[in-house]
C-alpha cells in the first residue's frame, strides 16, 4: 500500500473518532493493509470506546510487537489486562512501562502525534491497583510510595487505607495518534499556476482566459476592400479637448486616437491615446485616412535617346533585350510581334 493512501484512511479514521464514530473509525483502519503500532493503538482505542476488551487487548499485542519500546503501550494494556482480571499480566505490562520509562519522570508523545504525557506515578499507580486486586495491599503501597511522595497518588493512598482498590488510570479515548498535519495537508490537489485573468480585451465583458484555437481560414480568394476605414477603429480627434473628469484624456486636436470600446450611454467612449486610456466625448471623433500605397505607373525606358525616346507601360509584362545602341524600330515591332 503506498504511503498515501495508508495517510489517508488513517487521516479519516481519526476525523470519525472526533465524531464518536468508532465502528467508522474501525472500518477505515481495517483496510490499511500494514498498519504500524501507532494505527494498532488506535484501533484498540476504538474496541475499548465499544467495549471491545479482547479486540483492545489483541490490537494492543500487535502495536507493542511492532514497537517493543512503546511505554504507554505497555500502560494502555495493563489497564485492559486488571479489566479483564488478567492481574498477574498487568503487573507485568506495569513493569516493562516502567523500564521503557528510563528513569523519566514523563514521556511526551506529541511529537509522535499522541497529545497525551505519560508520567512515571501514573505507572506506579497501576502496579498499585493490580497489588490491590491481588490482595497484596502493604506491597501497594509500598510501590506508591516509590514515587516520592506525589501529590497525585495520595488519593490512591487513602483508597488503600480503606482497603479499596484504586480505579486503574488509561489513556482517554479522545486521545490518538493523528498524522502530521503537514503531510495531510500535502494529500490535497494543489492549483500552482493559479487561473488566467483577462487584463486588457477588446472584448466587452471578456472574462475568457484561455488559449483560442485557430481559426480556420475561409475557402475562397480573399478580395480586399476599396474602403478600410469603416472597419478601422482609429480616429482623428477634431479638435483639442480638455478633461473634465479623472477617468478622461486631455488630447491636442487633429491626433490619432485608437477606440478601446464602444460608445456609452453618456456619448463617451473609451480610447487608447499616447499609452494612456480614458474617456473622450465621440461627437468629437472622426474616422482616420487609412492610407494605402498607391501603385506608381512608371514607365519603362527601352531607348534613352532624347530625340525619340520609347516607353513601355507599367503593367506590360517583357522579356527586355540588351542591344548595342538604340533599338530600331523594325527590331520593336519584331520584339512586340514576338511577345502576342
Amino acid at each position: 500500500m503506498l504511503y498515501a493512501e495508508l495517510l489517508k484512511l488513517w487521516d479519516e479514521s481519526v476525523q470519525a473518532m472526533d465524531s464518536r464514530d468508532w465502528q467508522g473509525a474501525l472500518e477505515k483502519l481495517q483496510q490499511i493493509q500494514e498498519p504500524t503500532s501507532r494505527i494498532l493503538f488506535n484501533a484498540a482505542t476504538a474496541h475499548l470506546a465499544l467495549g471491545h476488551l479482547d479486540m483492545a487487548l489483541k490490537c494492543l499485542d500487535l502495536s507493542i510487537s511492532k514497537d517493543e519500546h512503546l511505554a504507554v503501550g505497555f500502560f494502555q494494556r495493563a489497564a485492559v489486562n486488571m479489566q479483564l482480571e488478567r492481574l498477574e499480566d498487568a503487573l507485568s505490562d506495569c513493569i516493562w512501562a516502567q523500564k521503557h520509562m528510563r528513569k523519566n519522570t514523563v514521556i511526551d508523545y506529541k511529537q509522535l502525534g499522541l497529545r497525551f504525557k505519560l508520567y512515571s506515578w501514573q505507572v506506579l499507580h497501576n502496579a498499585a491497583a493490580a497489588y490491590c486486586r491481588m490482595g497484596q495491599w502493604e506491597q501497594a503501597t509500598e510501590v506508591l510510595l516509590q514515587g516520592g511522595g506525589a501529590g497525585h497518588l495520595e488519593a490512591a493512598l487513602d483508597s488503600i487505607e480503606r482497603r479499596e482498590p484504586p480505579t486503574p488510570l488509561t489513556v482517554p479515548e479522545s486521545l490518538v495518534f493523528r498524522p502530521r498535519k503537514q503531510e495531510v495537508e500535502q494529500l490535497q490537489k494543489k492549483d500552482f499556476l493559479g487561473k488566467a485573468k483577462v487584463i486588457s480585451s477588446l472584448i466587452p465583458n471578456d472574462d475568457f482566459g484561455g488559449f483560442e484555437p485557430l481559426r480556420q481560414q475561409k475557402p475562397g480568394f480573399y478580395e480586399p476592400k476599396a474602403d478600410r476605414a469603416q472597419e478601422s477603429r482609429y480616429m482623428r480627434v477634431r479638435t483639442p479637448y480638455m478633461a473634465r473628469a479623472p477617468e478622461q484624456l486631455t488630447v491636442p486636436g487633429g491626433v490619432v486616437v485608437f477606440l478601446f470600446g464602444e460608445e456609452d450611454r453618456d456619448g463617451m467612449i473609451n480610447v487608447i491615446y499616447d499609452g494612456q486610456r480614458g474617456l473622450l466625448p465621440v461627437f468629437l471623433l472622426e474616422p482616420a485616412e487609412v492610407n494605402t500605397p498607391k501603385a506608381k505607373n512608371d514607365n519603362v525606358i527601352i531607348s534613352m535617346s532624347k530625340s525619340n525616346p520609347i516607353f513601355f507601360g507599367d503593367h506590360i509584362c517583357c522579356l527586355v533585350w540588351i542591344l548595342a545602341g538604340d533599338p530600331a524600330p523594325s527590331e520593336l515591332g519584331a520584339f512586340s510581334s514576338q511577345r502576342d
